[in-house]
């Protein structure tokens, strides 16, 4: 609502309208709290960008009991394993018999469309395309100035804000005392997207000694796939026939398997890096998703922790807001981030485990097939990794 003032009068201003900022909205909304959300970004710009999308069990779960999306149940695809793949042979990892839970591919596209749909059918305030964003006085009665897409200069008053608004997040800054930690990795991913058939019908991880490949699906004419390479990579330098030529190599063995070409219609360089802010709250301003954390994708959990967030800080928020108990806001750091460090062990453990690196020993090389070999052979190993893959349990069901 407007006050008169002219400002916008909310409980919840959150800044970042992707997955995160707009699960967050919906179940806020469900609360009976008031939120309004601003991006600088298009619908369209976010929409058309091609964002690959492992969901966890419980991701799914939520955005299906909470009535975010019933498409992903239709369009989503299942997978109740993946293949690791070393040696040229594939190990198959069944999550379904190993812990009873399965993983959906949907793309983080996807996902954002539907949030968005949801949120215009109940007439959600959503600003996007706005620009010179500011987040000021988060320590008293919090204020966001942006300026929307038509060009007029705009004020949201809060009780709360939220930040978001992902890796490049100008809420994270305003938290004082923050400590902050990283891991650079020597390498990146190199991305395609092709029109071809599936070349296997479930993702499979490649270890290679020409390096790491992923092997993903998009749809049935659709496929993602990813091969390691160095952060400065030129997409230019590499033509079909080269990219074509090195992911056969990385997958080629003695079993024969080869993959399904056809036109690539994408490609680029995806580099990436492990990072956490801690506190991941200050005041009256509290972040989520890649705001306060980021992890490789070998993990597929990104989106995931970006959901987990906002779990968390749905249920924080609405004990602040309707329990009048503002000693919950305290609780949100450690909540989230206890989820956030189990995250980024399982991605760097699947990173370190499947990637090579330029100075890698003989010795080295030996152990991390080693490694493989004994998690592949192991119930508890694989376990672990299923575990770790669909996502640790939360206590929390929607429809209850």
């Amino acid at each position: 609502m407007t006050s008169g003032d002219g400002a916008i009068r909310t409980q919840v201003a959150i800044v970042g309208g992707g997955p995160a900022g707009l699960m967050l909205a919906h179940l806020l909304h469900l609360q009976g709290i008031d939120s309004v959300v601003v991006d600088n970004r298009s619908y369209d710009e976010i929409s058309t960008t091609h964002r690959a999308g492992i969901l966890e069990h419980d991701s799914v779960t939520m955005l299906v009991d909470t009535g975010a999306s019933q498409r992903v149940l239709i369009d989503g695809d299942e997978h109740e394993g993946i293949e690791l793949r070393f040696g040229g042979v594939g190990h198959r990892i069944d999550f379904k018999t190993l812990v009873g839970a399965s993983c959906t591919l949907y793309p983080q596209t996807d996902v954002f469309i539907d949030l968005y749909a949801t949120a215009s059918a109940r007439g959600a305030a959503l600003h996007y395309g706005v620009r010179d964003t500011e987040v000021v006085d988060i320590t008293g009665s919090p204020r966001v100035l942006f300026t929307d897409a038509a060009g007029a200069r705009r004020e949201i008053a809060a009780d709360f804000v939220v930040g978001a608004d992902g890796s490049r997040s100008i809420c994270r800054k305003l938290v004082a005392d923050r400590t902050q930690y990283f891991r650079e990795y020597p390498f990146a991913w190199f991305g395609i997207l092709a029109e071809a058939p599936k070349s296997a019908p479930e993702l499979i991880y490649c270890r290679s000694e020409r390096g790491f490949a992923l092997i993903s699906q998009r749809t049935p004419t659709i496929q993602r796939m990813y091969f390691q390479c160095s952060p400065d990579e030129n997409v230019d330098d590499w033509s079909q026939e080269r990219i074509w030529s090195e992911l056969q190599a990385r997958v080629a063995g003695p079993d024969g398997f080869t993959l399904n070409e056809g036109p690539i219609i994408d490609k680029s360089v995806l580099p990436f890096r492990s990072f956490v802010q801690t506190p991941m709250r200050h005041g009256n301003l509290l972040l989520a998703g890649d705001a306060a954390h980021t992890v490789p994708p070998t993990g597929a959990k990104g989106l995931n922790l970006a959901l987990a967030d906002v779990r968390v800080l749905a249920e924080v928020l609405d004990r602040a807001i309707n329990s009048h108990d503002t000693e919950a806001l305290d609780t949100y750091t450690d909540r989230a981030l206890s989820r956030v460090w189990k995250a980024q062990h399982f991605s760097y453990w699947m990173t370190s485990m499947l990637h090579t690196v330029a100075d890698a020993s003989d010795f080295d090389e030996q152990r991390q097939l080693g490694e493989l070999s004994t998690l592949v052979a192991s119930e508890a190993g694989s376990t672990y990794l299923a575990e770790g893959y669909t996502g640790w349990p939360s206590r929390r069901r929607w429809n209850q």
